[in-house]
């Protein structure tokens, strides 16, 4: 150190690292030193999200020197499980008990085991160191500073107690008497309310019950009202049914009028009623004359055309060579 100076050191100032001393109390506010800087975790992206992620080189290799080892893993269970099914292939087959006796299972191994339904259990137990919790820190009291000081006063240096009463007591009597007139008036406004409120009822359902009972003139009306429509609805209804089925009769009977002679005259005119001997002669014998007639006038025609030709013949013959 120099004298008239400041401090001088002969080393460089640096930072002392943390003590890993075990304290006697835990602090309640101590904040874990373990490093956690995410810059520095592998599995943390840097970069946009919705590029494509570019693995470095040594990632790229440890991702492909595990997928060969979980392919190797894959084809070494494989393997395995074909050996086991082999084994299983060859292995003969028990045949079946016979009557009056059963399979049991036992054990084939070269080392024997114990088998048990319960479950073998160890109790472990253990215990760890205690720690005290620190004790509450204690309230802070000042020091105390200054000078004390006393004085001393003699009965009538403050105030005459009879001569300052007297204002206090007047406003608290008319504190008193303005509040219990307001009490008063207070419950003789809640009575008129009261009252009103009374008379307000009473009025009510007055008006309720006379409400009802227009209500219910009303409803009769609209009843009477309804059935005297229904009744003519009805009414109507039956008159025209009524005229219905007098128009029905009077067109039956204008329509069975005279209606035996139609009836005749339309079958004769169809010919439904005839004569015999003029329908033989029409069914029969008109037509085997008139057959008859075609075969003679077809015979006349053949033989003036055969006499046609002789003539013709006769006359080639004749004519000078």
């Amino acid at each position: 150190m120099q004298q008239g100076g400041g401090y001088t050191f002969t080393q460089q100032p640096s930072a002392i690292a943390a003590s890993r001393k075990k304290t006697k109390y835990r602090d309640p506010n101590e904040t874990p030193t373990t490093k956690t800087n995410l810059m520095w975790d592998k599995r943390v992206a840097r970069g946009s999200t919705y590029a494509a992620q570019v693995l470095p080189l040594n990632t790229q290799t440890e991702l492909a020197f595990a997928e060969s080892e979980a392919k190797k893993q894959r084809k070494k269970i494989a393997s395995e499980r074909k050996r086991q099914e082999e084994e299983r292939r060859k292995r003969s087959n028990t045949p079946d008990a016979i009557e009056g006796r059963k399979h049991i299972e036992i054990q084939t191994e070269q080392y024997l085991e114990e088998l048990t339904d319960k479950v073998e259990e160890n109790t472990v137990d253990t215990q760890t160191d205690p720690m005290m919790d620190r004790p509450p820190t204690p309230l802070f009291v000042p020091f105390k500073t200054g000078r004390d000081t006393e004085t001393q006063i003699e009965e009538g240096d403050l105030f005459d107690f009879d001569f300052e009463v007297n204002p206090v007591l007047d406003t608290m009597v008319g504190k008193t008497l303005e509040q219990a007139m307001l009490e008063v008036m207070q419950e003789e406004e809640l009575e008129a309310m009261r009252q009103q409120q009374v008379e307000y009822d009473q009025r009510r359902k007055e008006e309720l019950m006379e409400t009802q009972r227009l209500e219910a003139a009303e409803r009769r009306k609209f009843e009477e009202k309804e059935r005297r429509k229904q009744q003519e609805v009805e009414r109507l209804a039956r008159e025209k049914e009524t005229k219905e089925k007098l128009a029905s009769r009077m067109y039956a009977q204008q329509f069975l009028h005279n209606l035996e002679n139609r009836v005749f005259a339309r079958l004769e005119d169809e010919g439904w009623f005839f004569d015999s001997v003029e329908r033989e002669v029409e069914t029969n014998f008109f037509p085997w004359l008139m057959t008859r007639m075609e075969t003679e006038i077809e015979r006349r025609r053949q033989a003036r055309k055969l006499m046609d030709d002789l003539i013709k013949a006769a006359v080639v013959k004749c004519q000078p060579k």
